[in-house]
């Protein structure tokens, strides 16, 4: 028998991303796990209004996406714990500023460099729906055509918000839309 357990929101885990962006010329950086796909170009970065980052993304109309694997989980986590308002954090992550203007963490294995298309206001979150317009992975994280990541490989850390608890990736059970054919 199942049980009622409440109106509590259970999409999740999903991937850790640290977002970056410039405000008044420098990066900054934030830890986020509200991050959805709308689309097969775009995703939604779901921010907090009174997040300092967001400033320079409406600014800017760009951000990077900054997927987290457990190599750099602590220095990632650090940007949840400090705000942009109250410290610079620019110089938290060596970095290389993209064709947009936004910046991407260098130690990053896998970055999505975007532009914000349009930006929603729901309760106290900006939700910016971003299209991305590059995609860049060290190689060692790449399948063996070498065209897109291999998340065996990788291993990004995913976020599960009713525990507060970041999780690792495990291996893959199959492809979509195999099982219906066997």
């Amino acid at each position: 028998m199942k049980k009622n357990i409440g109106n509590k929101f259970v999409l999740y885990p999903t991937p850790v991303i640290v977002v970056g962006a410039m405000v008044d010329g420098k990066p900054t950086w934030t830890l986020v796990a509200h991050i959805g796909i709308p689309s097969h170009d775009m995703a939604m970065v779901s921010l907090a209004k009174a997040h300092y980052i967001n400033r320079g993304v409406k600014e800017n109309k760009a951000l990077s996406i900054n997927i987290v694997d457990e190599s750099w989980l602590p220095e990632a986590d650090a940007m949840g714990c400090i705000s942009g308002n109250k410290a610079d954090k620019s110089a938290a992550f060596s970095y290389t500023v993209g064709e947009t203007g936004a910046p991407m963490i260098d130690r990053c294995k896998l970055t999505m460099e975007c532009t914000v298309e349009d930006i929603y206001e729901v309760g106290a979150f900006e939700n910016f729906m971003v299209k991305v317009k590059n995609t860049f992975a060290d190689e060692d994280i790449l399948t063996e055509s070498g065209d897109k990541p291999d998340f065996d490989k990788f291993k990004p850390v995913l976020f599960e918000m009713l525990g507060y608890t970041y999780l690792k990736t495990g291996e893959t059970l199959g492809k979509c839309m195999s099982f219906a054919k066997k």
